[in-house]
């Protein structure tokens, strides 16, 4: 069945999906179609049942259909899914989110994770009156265009364009700096510091494998923008509320000056949100030179969904509990001497033998760490797990999960 949706797809949708890792070019073979889901599972269009570890690439931290999610969602359909004016329930959420992190004073709720960091980065031009980013290579934020750079050839050298579509101009604003590298970042900062609006970076990287940083590195890298006047933008659209609540920037005691936000925020509906400092936030219109609209921003079924979700978080149980899974997890794949590497509930699983060390940077991944992936991912399947399909993407527990899932996924690696 999925052959033939799959063809049919083609037919009215570039490369049949919506999402280009949805493909499969990563991994071969046909994408299944899901029908529904429901816990830790998902069902295909076929009726088979498949254990999900890729959680729609992040947001379901409680899984499908969460029950409370689920009711929010439902009530919100019945009163009413969107209203393009002022609504109590963004409201709620914001000050919930507020009151329990405290470099996020103000909150601007967008309608994707790429629209959070488009806004973030304008915002951070228009209050600094500076043009030029920084970014960090292997690390993603997202299609704006000004994210969709590669490192160019010298030391802090100006990025070139990933993309078709982006003009060198953009291109030109860039500057990207390789991870773990401090006299790389001194350097950039050196050369470029006067005009730097922004750095921008995963502080948990987790779109090119998982590239757990150094708090050294990242100390320096706040240190750097605050000596400059650069603003340091933390996005924390993976690592939000599922690290912990206050997600990287709390488990690591770095305050960044704006934070985008996604998926778990939205309980699983699109959504993004940009926070920052009361006095920072201002400069967003209505109040603000920096324009920022939606139709759909704040839509009701995300507050909502995103509401029942984070009062799931508050008392830090989900947390413990994913923290035992993912241990559980770790120490069944360690067994079978591949590389596994985790933080809280992100588990990256290239397929490839345990890395000597941890990995912090794309430089750091070779061939034979990833090039098992495939295969791997193509038995899993056959065994009824889903996985991300692609080496670099990151698999994410939920509390649907059951142990005996871990264990399933364990003995998939291992065969």
């Amino acid at each position: 069945m999925s052959e033939e949706l799959f063809r049919r797809s083609s037919a009215v949708t570039p490369g049949g999906v919506h999402s280009p890792v949805r493909a499969f070019r990563a991994v071969g073979g046909t994408p299944f179609f899901t029908r529904s889901a429901r816990g830790a599972r998902l069902i295909d269009t076929g009726g088979r049942e498949l254990v999900d570890f890729c959680m729609a690439f992040g947001p379901l931290i409680l899984g499908h259909g969460h029950p409370a999610v689920a009711a929010a969602a439902t009530q919100a359909l019945s009163d009413g899914w969107s209203y393009g004016t002022a609504d109590p329930y963004s409201l709620a959420l914001a000050e919930l989110i507020a009151s329990r992190i405290p470099w996020a004073e103000n909150i601007r709720f967008v309608n994707s994770g790429t629209e959070a960091v488009m806004t973030a980065l304008r915002l951070a031009r228009g209050a600094t009156g500076r043009r030029k980013l920084i970014k960090f290579a292997g690390c993603y934020h997202g299609h704006a265009d000004s994210m969709l750079i590669r490192a160019g050839s010298g030391l802090a050298g100006t990025g070139a364009a990933d993309s078709a579509g982006v003009t060198p101009g953009v291109a030109a604003d860039t500057i990207v700096v390789p991870l773990d590298d401090e006299t790389a970042l001194v350097a950039a900062f050196a050369a470029h510091g006067a005009d730097l609006a922004a750095a921008i970076i995963e502080p948990l990287p987790a779109n090119h494998g998982l590239l757990p940083q150094r708090p050294e590195f990242l100390r320096e890298l706040r240190a750097l923008c605050s000596r400059h006047g650069t603003l340091l933008i933390f996005d924390e659209v993976i690592t939000g509320f599922r690290l912990q609540f206050a997600g990287s920037a709390g488990a690591s005691g770095i305050r960044p000056d704006l934070v985008t936000y996604g998926k778990i925020v939205g309980g699983g509906f699109p959504v993004g949100a940009v926070a920052g400092s009361r006095e920072l936030m201002r400069e967003l219109a209505p109040l603000g030179r920096v324009y920022q609209a939606g139709t759909l921003s704040a839509n009701p079924m995300a507050m909502r969904a995103g509401l029942a979700t984070l009062e799931a978080l508050l008392d830090g149980s989900v947390y413990g509990e994913l923290e035992s899974l993912g241990a559980t997890l770790e120490s069944a794949v360690a067994a079978t001497g591949l590389h596994c590497a985790r933080s809280a509930s992100l588990v990256w699983l290239p397929g490839g033998p345990r890395a000597a060390q941890a990995i912090r940077s794309p430089a750091q991944i070779d061939a034979a760490l990833t090039a098992p992936f495939p295969a791997m991912f193509r038995r899993a399947l056959d065994a009824g797990i889903y996985l991300p399909p692609s080496c670099y993407e990151v698999a994410f527990l939920s509390t649907a999960h059951s142990r005996s899932d871990i264990e399933r996924l364990a003995a998939a690696i291992a065969a």
